[in-house]
């Protein structure tokens, strides 16, 4: 159930029973043969999977996040990050005053992981005020499912390549990852990583994919109880 679904007086009756909110951080950036909102398009699949079976509403999507070192890859449209905490914190303090107490961020983007300081900063000021951050690439749950099949995961790669996020058909076989230098430009990291996936696998069976986004949304739906 999202937002856009919906108008104020169905949110303000939600709010009479329900507190919690599912909010989508993404990001519009190079994702090699995959759509440049896949880091969108994850987590809001999920989210929208969430909702489903919990009945919490998820808030639109935020679409763009920090990619400073895609820029040079077309399509790529990336905000600064002193943006992008201003955004986050306006976003949930907008919630709050409304009646909203428990948040859970979806972040589909590791550029966005700094965003995480300044949600603490908030919870600080607002004590009453429950906050929960899932990175469901990261997650011990995704992991587990990856190295059961001896599998590495790489941005724009197979961990990535959902039905839902193909724009494109998908090249065969694994890709080297290059040897990156340390911290690059965008037009130093266009070079090195050519087609814009990182490595490994370029796609995974149907199976595979349907296992990691199973165990994401247990993880989901585990966070979204708020339980200390």
């Amino acid at each position: 159930m999202r937002f856009e679904e919906l108008n104020w007086f169905d949110v303000e009756n939600y709010l009479k029973n329900e507190d919690r909110l599912l909010l989508v951080l993404g990001a519009c950036e190079q994702h090699g043969y995959l759509s440049l909102l896949s880091d969108v398009r994850i987590p809001l699949a999920l989210a929208d999977a969430a909702s489903q079976q919990s009945g919490v509403l998820v808030a639109p999507a935020v679409n763009f996040g920090s990619s400073p070192y895609f820029l040079a890859y077309p399509g790529t449209l990336s905000l600064r990050m002193t943006t992008l905490l201003d955004l986050t914190e306006d976003l949930v303090r907008s919630a709050y005053r409304q009646g909203f107490r428990r948040l859970l961020v979806l972040n589909g983007h590791g550029g966005n992981d700094p965003v995480r300081s300044r949600l603490y900063e908030i919870a600080n000021d607002l004590p009453d005020l429950k906050l929960g951050w899932y990175a469901w690439w990261q997650a011990h749950s995704v992991s587990a499912v990856a190295q059961q099949y001896d599998l590495k995961s790489f941005h724009a790669g197979w961990i990535e390549a959902f039905p839902f996020t193909r724009v494109a058909d998908l090249p065969e076989g694994e890709k080297t990852p290059p040897s990156i230098p340390g911290l690059v430009g965008a037009e130093r990291s266009r070079q090195l990583y050519g087609d814009g996936v990182f490595g490994g696998p370029y796609q995974a069976s149907q199976a595979i994919m349907d296992e990691i986004f199973a165990v994401a949304l247990q993880d989901i739906l585990q966070l979204l109880t708020f339980e200390e």
